[in-house]
């Protein structure tokens, strides 16, 4: 994926995006931070603050410079804090010195990130290109929930230890102050795009949440108060001091010789563990990000980005972390545009820890809440309700309605999960619904394009009826493979050749190539055929039909199975098998006179005499072409020996089968009756030998023998119209 260009434009809105994703992330990163720590005692969540500082700022300079997602902020994220807060709590719970889980925490996040780059290089990052709509749209609902749900103690000011039913049960934990800013940050967020563009809407919202805290401030001077105000972020204690600093990034390192494999052993599950929800969590974001800016992502790019990201912070000392949802959205809705606006957002929280650490502390906690409610509602997806109206479309709604239900009460991961298990039973409900035959018919209906001597014909109508015919289309796999045997079964009991065609069918798996192999071994045992046409060379998966039959063992020498790229060229064979075991034998090397010919039998053998005179004689080797598509000509041709194939040009190089004739039949005629150039190609298939008649000369043959010609006319016709009748029959059979 080729990252925005930079320009003027974007980088005032990549650097707005970053600034406000940064004052989004920094909090909540002190806030893992701490979280993380706090195992460890009291006195080392200055430890925690300046770890989540560290991540923060290590995270947001590395993964967009390699990863490329645009508008993606990596920073410490919730399911970081939540693995390695449980395993520092059960590591120290085991007696472990204080120094010792410092680097077991720091060994963690390099294992995770070195998992993370080695997803991406197994290309296991492709994967979440198969996510259904349903599940990202649910997804994107729940993550809008959650982000309420979790953002809403802190716009109404309660206590830090409460959850969403416990603050709202508790209203004498509320703070009016909270509310005031976090109504006023909203209103101004909401109404800003209204008035004024130039400046993005989230940041309007904050700076005036700001100014109403300090407003309010006139009325309660206790808000003037730094230490211990549980309304604004804080000091960041000990990130603060140089020392701090110094000792976070490298006093850690101290002990490495300690450690050994047993100790390595326990990090590899946890490890395991949180690259998976770091990537899960990141690719998840990217889609989104995808969805609402309509662009696409490189997944295993990004993987790769995200791991080294993680073993930088994990170096200095910071916590890991992934592509995360608030502030990524902060900074799409401040109007960032490429992936330079997370590199930006890593340089100003460098700054923010550096020089602005005392501005920071002053932001109010609810118009950050307030700023990330109002991008969780425009993150539900109320567009999904529309399902709801129609039949076909019910169970896909109830699909977003498991993930949002499993996603707020079990966790996101399982969500997806079980989001994609539906989707999925959603597909095979909808291929197993379909029907797998499109169209049936039978050989004394349907006959193959080579005209027929009249008691040829008449044989295969007598004798069709051994043929069965069918068109098959769609999946066939193993929700289909029992109704294909249903459709077929009778048929399979009673005909002698089963012929399917294969030009529509999308995907075959090995059930139901058992199932294919079981049709020929029943008509196997009544001397029958199952003969498949039109086997595509590459199926939509990539898979070659023919090649896999052959791997199966569907198609052997001794089975009773035969293969034709065109169902013309099946049905020519099965006729020609009816015809021989009829013992309507053909001398296919004698040339036949005139006389012999259907078109002129019963007349006079001078009238033969006279109109053989006006023919001419003319021979052609297989593959020469006769006549070609919009020659001009209205000659008459009769076959005396030899097939000749009639070909319609469709496109460059590509031909249209119409009809093939044989011995006795005739082709030509209609530049013959109009005059008009050749409709189509006629080619020679085999060497042919042929009368040629032309207009003129039979223009002058009329004059002398009226009867004649007229008799002649009138078989012509005759003929014609048996062709139509044909071809109609044939069009209205695939119509059906």
């Amino acid at each position: 994926m080729a990252s925005a260009t930079l320009n003027r434009s974007s980088l005032a809105g990549d650097f707005w995006g970053g600034f406000a994703a940064m004052l989004v992330a920094l909090p909540s990163a002190i806030a893992f931070g701490v979280t993380i720590y706090s195992p460890l005692g009291g006195s080392y969540a200055a430890y925690g603050a300046l770890a989540g500082i560290l991540g923060a700022t290590a995270l947001g300079l590395i993964a967009p410079a390699i990863g490329g997602t645009n508008r993606l902020i990596t920073a410490p994220c919730a399911p970081a804090a939540a693995v390695l807060s449980a395993f520092t709590l059960e590591y120290v719970q085991q007696g472990a010195p204080l120094a010792s889980a410092l680097l077991m925490m720091t060994l963690l996040g390099l294992l995770a990130g070195l998992f993370q780059i080695s997803f991406g290089l197994a290309r296991i990052g492709r994967l979440i290109k198969y996510m259904p709509y349903p599940v990202v749209s649910g997804y994107m609902t729940a993550v809008g929930l959650i982000i309420i749900g979790s953002q809403v103690p802190k716009f109404l000011g309660a206590s830090s230890e409460l959850d969403l039913w416990g603050a709202l049960s508790h209203p004498e934990t509320w703070h009016w102050q909270s509310l005031v800013v976090g109504v006023v940050t909203a209103t101004v967020m909401l109404g800003a795009a209204k008035v004024i563009r130039v400046i993005p809407a989230a940041i309007l919202g904050l700076l005036a949440g700001v100014l109403s805290y300090f407003g309010i401030s006139q009325l309660d001077p206790a808000l003037l108060t730094l230490e211990g105000n549980a309304l604004i972020v804080g000091p960041l204690s000990a990130a603060n001091s140089e020392g701090g600093l110094v000792e976070g990034i490298f006093g850690r390192w101290q002990g490495l010789d300690a450690i050994d494999g047993q100790l390595l052993e326990m990090l590899i599950t946890p490890a395991l563990t949180l690259a998976v929800l770091l990537s899960i969590d990141t690719l998840k974001t990217a889609i989104i990000l995808d969805a609402l800016t309509r662009t696409r992502h490189n997944s295993n790019r990004e993987l790769i980005a995200q791991g080294v990201a993680n073993l930088g912070s994990a170096f200095v000392g910071g916590v890991p972390g992934a592509g995360t949802m608030g502030p990524s959205l902060v900074n799409f809705s401040s109007g960032a545009v490429t992936r330079y606006s997370g590199l930006i957002e890593g340089v100003l929280a460098l700054i923010a820890f550096m020089l602005l650490s005392q501005y920071i502390a002053w932001v109010p906690i609810a118009a950050l809440a307030a700023i990330l409610i109002v991008i969780g509602v425009r993150m539900i997806d109320r567009n999904s309700l529309q399902f709801l109206k129609s039949r076909t479309t019910v169970l896909d709604f109830l699909v977003i309605a498991a993930v949002v239900t499993t996603a707020l009460t079990v966790g996101l991961i399982p969500a997806s999960a079980i989001g994609v298990v539906l989707a999925i039973l959603l597909f095979v409900k909808e291929q197993v619904g379909g029907k797998v035959v499109r169209h049936r018919s039978y050989g004394d209906q349907h006959f193959s394009r080579r005209m027929r001597r009249r008691e040829e014909m008449a044989l295969l109508t007598e004798r069709g009826a051994q043929t069965a015919i069918y068109e098959l289309q769609g999946s066939l796999f193993f929700g289909t493979a029992d109704q294909l045997y249903r459709s077929l079964e009778d048929d399979l009991k009673v005909r002698r050749y089963v012929i399917l065609d294969m030009r529509k069918v999308q995907t075959v798996d090995v059930t139901a190539a058992h199932i294919l192999d079981q049709m020929m071994d029943i008509l196997g045992e009544r001397n029958g055929y199952l003969i498949f046409s039109h086997l595509p060379r590459q199926l939509p998966s990539g898979l070659d039909m023919q090649g896999y039959f052959d791997a199966v063992g569907l198609v052997r020498p001794e089975s009773p199975v035969r293969i034709f790229s065109t169902l013309d060229g099946a049905l020519q064979w099965v006729e020609d098998r009816i015809i021989t075991e009829a013992a309507l034998t053909r001398d296919e090397e004698k040339a036949l006179d005139l006389h012999e010919m259907e078109l002129f039998t019963g007349r006079k053998s001078k009238t033969i005499s006279a109109l053989e005179a006006c023919m001419e004689q003319c021979t052609f080797k297989a593959g020469e072409a006769i006549f070609n598509q919009g020659d001009s000509g209205d000659e008459l041709y009769l076959i005396r020996r030899g097939e000749v194939r009639i070909l319609l040009e469709i496109g460059q190089e590509q031909h249209h089968h119409l009809r093939s004739f044989t011995r006795g039949a005739f082709f030509g005629e209609m530049a013959f009756l109009d005059g008009e150039a050749r409709s189509a190609d006629a080619v020679a298939f085999t060497d042919t030998e042929l009368y040629k008649l032309s207009r003129k000369t039979f223009d002058k043959f009329s004059l002398e023998h009226k009867q004649a010609s007229m008799q002649l006319l009138e078989r012509l016709a005759s003929t014609l119209a048996g062709r139509l009748r044909l071809a109609n029959a044939e069009i209205g059979g695939y119509a059906t």
